[in-house]
């Protein structure tokens, strides 16, 4: 299922008011499409968000991308209703802070592995009392057409806070992190876990396919909303049959590859 083919999204940069990522999330049932941003670029962000995307990921864990860019990448959404989050290279304050206050809306967290780990960070992207993170939208404020000291009460309720399942200690500490209040959505990430579980690139591999049907039913029970990869029409409805809600539909860098790969087969076949 193409980006675009779901609730609302077509025509929705021309002035329609859409709810917040936050409430479409915990509030619908609705499939929400995004892609993984590795190129350091604003104007690959913005085609991206202008087709369609309900979120997109600007990926700072895998791609060299800074934080000047990086605000560039999340600027380039305003005026349409996709969502930027943040991966950040590891779950540190040092890099969710300036995240934040560049304008991401949410953050994707790596390698969680635990409970505790998890609730680390749900505080991090939360403000106090609930959470520890520290106040300084002097450029976020912008991005989400706020006054500066009404961001908080008016936007610092609505920072996603998403998980990364890519670890075989994740998946064997599943239901203990899914207990955690305050995070909104977890992604499986088969790339990852199944080169942790020794199958790398193998996807059909039973000893892959037991950890994900695992992990999925868990966060099924739990309620959060599931995600993973979902490449292909066929592997999309695949997913939302086992009743994912977040599809990734692709990694822009792969996306321009195989196209380019593509046209240049056009007039030699």
């Amino acid at each position: 299922m193409p980006a675009g083919e779901h609730g609302g999204i077509p025509g929705k940069t021309g002035g329609m008011t859409m709810t917040g990522i936050k409430d479409r999330i915990h509030k619908s049932n609705e499939p929400l499409g995004g892609y993984i941003c590795l190129i350091p670029s604003a104007v690959v962000t913005q085609a991206f968000a202008a087709a369609g995307a309900d979120w997109l990921v600007v990926d700072q864990e895998h791609a060299p991308i800074g934080i000047e860019t990086l605000h560039a990448m999340v600027a380039a959404t305003a005026g349409t209703n996709c969502s930027p989050w943040v991966r950040v290279p590891k779950r540190d304050e040092a890099f969710v802070k300036p995240a934040l206050d560049a304008g991401a809306e949410g953050i994707m967290f790596p390698l969680v592995r635990t409970a505790e780990e998890a609730a680390e960070c749900v505080d991090l992207t939360t403000y106090p009392p609930k959470g520890h993170r520290g106040w300084g939208p002097f450029v976020a404020h912008s991005r989400w057409n706020v006054e500066m000291m009404d961001y908080l009460p008016n936007r610092g309720g609505e920072t996603v806070c998403g998980l990364l399942i890519e670890t075989r200690a994740a998946v064997d500490n599943i239901e203990e992190i899914c207990k955690v209040e305050g995070i909104d959505y977890m992604i499986i990430a088969t790339f990852d876990l199944s080169t942790e579980l020794g199958v790398s690139g193998q996807f059909d591999s039973p000893v892959l396919v037991e950890a994900i049907r695992h992990a999925e039913n868990a966060i099924l029970k739990s309620g959060i909303a599931l995600g993973a990869s979902a490449l292909t029409k066929e592997q999309a409805q695949a997913n939302r049959s086992r009743g994912h809600r977040l599809l990734v539909y692709g990694f822009d860098i792969v996306m321009l590859k195989q196209h380019a790969r593509q046209a240049a087969t056009w007039v030699t076949e």
